[in-house]
Formats: structure tokens, C-alpha cells, sequence
């Protein structure tokens, strides 16, 4: 007859049961910190390669999440792309059984006037989904919508459209500067904590910037704009969290950080760059 007791380990004995036994990736035992175990998805994975779960004690079954969608790919002599949708929380109720997990790509870079980056794919975990980041728009064209949208294309007779980000998710793109001057600078695109930077005379936008996580126990940043461009300037940082840079006079844009979600840099007369691919890390508290 069992009555239940758990082994506390004196004198170097067996380790108390875990209120929740998990794995992650290929079956991969948690990352240690303290009391909590977290892991890291870098690539879509499904059924018990996911995140796999045998054991959820009664109190201890919720965790954090953090879920970054694919950056959008940057434009040619314009916007940069807008960074992947950044979503996270603590409270999720889980259960036994197996999550799959999906990881965004990063757009392509696009290197035709008129048209965008490529927008990233969307990352989900459960019923939690982060939506791509939207392409930076290319000469006299439009960024377009995503997580964080795309700034607008540089070089435009008249203002292009700036790309819109997803409430919640990220921010707005940076829009062109239409100012009359001969090398009008596109806009940036948006992070997960601030819209892209707009365009000016000779001078591409800044990238926004991203958002900090310490949900691995260390705080980095996530979910950057890539830096828009002008013909001629000074090439335009993207945001902190992976934001390519935006790369003035000629060039292929800067790419955006991996497993980041950054938005990929404009490049002037040539393609923008390609944006970063998301993640997904899930955090628990397993024992006492």
C-alpha cells in the first residue's frame, strides 16, 4: 500500500517528486534556474517533441510564456521591416498531455520597386499566436501590417503608406520623408516597444526598439524594427531585440537577429536584408 510520501533526500538521497515533469524540444529535460525549469523552441516542433507533459501537481499548473513571431524582410531604398508579434504572460493554465509548437520564419528581403519585404510567419503555442512582422515597403512603396508593421518606402514623390502593427503585439512602421529633397529617406520599421523611426531628407529612420524578457533569467531584448535607408546618410541602426541595420548610398540591408523576431534593414539600390526567425520559451516552477 502506497501512502503517497515523497523521498526528501537527507543525507544526499533521492530529490523530492517535481510538481511538473516536462520535457521540451526532442524530448530535452528543462534548463535549470532555482526552482523553475524553462525551455527554449528555436524550430517548430510537434506531439512529443514539443513540449511534453507527464505530471502537473494541483497549485502548480500554470507557467510564462514568451512567443516572438518572424521578423518582416526589409525594402529596397526604403522602410525597414517591422519585427514579430511579441507576446508574453505568466498564469497559463496547462495540462498533462503534448503542445506543439510553432516557430515563425523570417521574411525575405525584397529587391523590386513599388513592392515590400516579405512578412514573417506567425509563432503559436496553444491558443497563444504572434503575428509576423510586416515588410518595410521599397522605392515609392508601401510597408506593409504585421506584428509590428513596416516603415514606408523611401524616395516617394508623395508620403507612401507606413505598415500598422498588431495591438498588443508591437508597433507601427516609420513613415518616408517627402520634404522635396532628392534622396528622401524611408522609414523604419516598428518593435515590440516602439514605433519605427520616420524618414528624413538624406536620411533613413532608426528601427524601433524591442522589449526586454528575463523569463530565461537574464534580460534580452526581443522583437527589434530593422533601420530604414537613404541613398546618401549615414546607415540607420535597427532596434535592440535584432532590428537589421538599414544600409545607406549601396548595398543589401542588414539581417535581423535569430531566434529574435528583428525586422530585416533597408538597402539602398539593392535588396533589403532578410529578417530574424522568432522563439518560443515556456518557464515553470517544478519544485519546492
Amino acid at each position: 500500500m502506497s501512502f503517497g510520501y515523497q523521498i526528501l533526500g537527507f543525507g544526499g538521497g533521492a530529490e523530492a517528486d517535481p510538481y511538473v515533469e516536462a520535457t521540451g524540444p526532442d524530448g530535452a529535460d528543462g534548463i535549470k534556474s532555482g526552482n523553475y525549469k524553462y525551455h527554449i523552441f528555436d524550430a517548430t516542433k510537434t506531439g512529443s517533441d514539443a513540449f511534453a507533459v507527464s505530471r502537473v501537481d494541483a497549485g502548480y499548473d500554470t507557467i510564462e510564456y514568451l512567443v516572438v513571431a518572424g521578423g518582416g524582410g526589409g525594402g529596397r531604398t526604403g522602410g525597414g521591416g517591422g519585427a514579430g508579434g511579441y507576446l508574453t504572460a505568466t498564469g497559463f493554465t496547462i495540462t498533462t498531455g503534448d503542445y506543439d509548437i510553432t516557430v515563425g520564419g523570417g521574411g525575405a528581403g525584397n529587391n523590386t520597386d513599388g513592392q515590400a519585404g516579405d512578412e514573417g510567419s506567425d509563432s503559436i503555442f496553444s491558443s497563444i499566436t504572434s503575428t509576423g512582422g510586416g515588410g518595410g515597403g521599397s522605392h515609392q512603396g508601401n510597408g506593409t501590417t504585421g506584428g509590428s508593421g513596416g516603415g514606408a518606402g523611401g524616395k516617394g514623390d508623395s508620403t507612401q503608406s507606413a505598415g500598422s502593427g498588431t495591438a498588443g503585439q508591437g508597433n507601427n512602421g516609420g513613415s518616408n520623408y517627402s520634404g522635396g529633397a532628392s534622396s528622401r529617406g524611408g522609414g523604419a520599421g516598428g518593435g515590440a516597444g516602439a514605433a519605427g523611426g520616420n524618414g528624413a531628407s538624406n536620411d533613413g529612420g532608426d528601427g524601433g526598439i524591442g522589449l526586454a524578457s528575463s523569463i530565461t533569467g537574464s534580460a534580452t531584448y526581443y522583437a527589434g524594427g530593422g533601420g530604414g535607408c537613404s541613398n546618401s546618410g549615414s546607415n540607420n541602426p535597427g532596434g535592440s531585440g535584432g532590428g537589421g541595420l538599414g544600409i545607406a548610398g549601396s548595398g543589401v540591408g542588414g539581417t535581423g537577429g535569430t531566434n529574435l523576431g528583428g525586422g530585416g534593414g533597408a538597402g539602398a539600390n539593392t535588396s533589403g536584408g532578410a529578417a530574424g526567425s522568432g522563439v518560443v520559451i515556456l518557464r515553470y516552477q517544478y519544485k519546492g
